[in-house]
């Protein structure tokens, strides 16, 4: 009788905790290609139809709604200098003092921007952290599918490219860019 209470206890919390939780936006690719946004970024965590991880979403439910305005504010400020004035080493600083270092999108922007800064080491470090939060994390797939362009391991590349169809069709925009980065001849010098 005891563990009957407490499961609909529970099973009640939860669907409390459902119907009170903001809905979810569709994400947009953040930067696909390199290339400066046209619009906002998307909320933090909310790659391309992924789902994140539980772990991610009971690290949020602890944050307050004032933590995570602020840490949307945060994190948007931090893409701003990313993709509109390109000061990654600002960005990194950013990003990391937001505090949420196991978040996919942080993780995924702290790797694209040391790989901007040429530390290809750390980078590869970032988006396997991003990958490790959201195994589904879609522009990640993308970044370190170019990082694998630029350290000549087309095969790798090739790969990624494959992970992304799985997760959002060919037809994305992430899946576009790796693929079109790919059909470039090697050598060719073309920063990604």
């Amino acid at each position: 009788m005891m563990k009957s209470a407490i499961k609909l206890a529970t099973l009640a919390m939860f669907s409390m905790a459902l119907i009170a939780a903001p809905p979810s936006v569709p994400a947009f690719a953040a930067g696909g290609g390199g290339d400066p946004p046209s619009a906002a970024p998307p909320p933090p965590n909310s790659g391309a139809g992924a789902k994140s991880s539980s772990k991610a979403k009971k690290k949020a439910n602890k944050q307050s709604s004032a933590d995570d305005a602020a840490f949307r504010q945060g994190y948007r400020a931090a893409h701003a200098t990313i993709y509109e004035r390109q000061d990654y080493a600002d960005a990194i600083a950013q990003l990391k003092a937001l505090g949420r270092d196991d978040n996919a999108d942080v993780a995924n922007l702290i790797g694209y921007s040391y790989r901007k800064l040429g530390d290809y080491r750390l980078s590869q470090t970032w988006y396997e952290r991003a990958l490790k939060a959201d195994p589904k994390h879609v522009l990640t797939w993308q970044y370190y599918g170019l990082w694998q362009i630029e350290q000549g391991n087309r095969e790798q590349a090739s790969y990624h490219l494959t992970r992304i169809a799985a997760i959002c069709g060919t037809g994305c925009e992430e899946y576009r860019s790796l693929a079109a980065a790919l059909e470039k001849p090697p050598g060719t010098g073309l920063v990604y």
